[in-house]
């Protein structure tokens, strides 16, 4: 399914999956949806507003995943895609989706011989 990011202002809060991927992809009794992000596994609270038209995902780690990959956008810029890949009961894998996943981080590979000298892998934010 896609789903996408939901900002308040600058700040990114989370994700809006929408009422009709909520009915078709979540059980009604859930009251938390487990998130694979990377290499990390989150356990996010459905709001009880979840089922009542305001089908969002909130919580602090995915909003700095989401920073973290750049997913802000622009100010007054539209909500930006993500794949929400169901991977069992109420467990998900959020990724981002085509060149996106391209654009976010790029991590440099070392040299195998340089790797004995300790250096520090750079990071390129874009």
């Amino acid at each position: 399914m896609v789903v996408k990011t939901q900002c308040v202002g600058h700040e990114l809060i989370g994700l809006e999956v929408g009422a009709a991927n909520a009915d078709r992809y979540f059980a009604r009794d859930a009251a938390e949806v487990e998130l694979q992000i990377d290499h990390l596994r989150i356990q996010c609270w459905l709001s009880p507003d979840f089922w009542s038209g305001r089908a969002e995902i909130r919580d602090h780690r995915l909003s700095l995943w989401l920073e973290q990959k750049g997913m802000r956008g622009r100010s007054g810029g539209p909500p930006i895609p993500l794949s929400m890949i169901p991977s069992g009961k109420n467990i998900f894998r959020l990724q981002l989706i085509g060149n996106q996943a391209k654009d976010a981080v790029q991590v440099h590979a070392i040299p195998a011989h340089a790797a004995y000298g300790l250096p520090i892998p750079v990071l390129e934010y874009r």
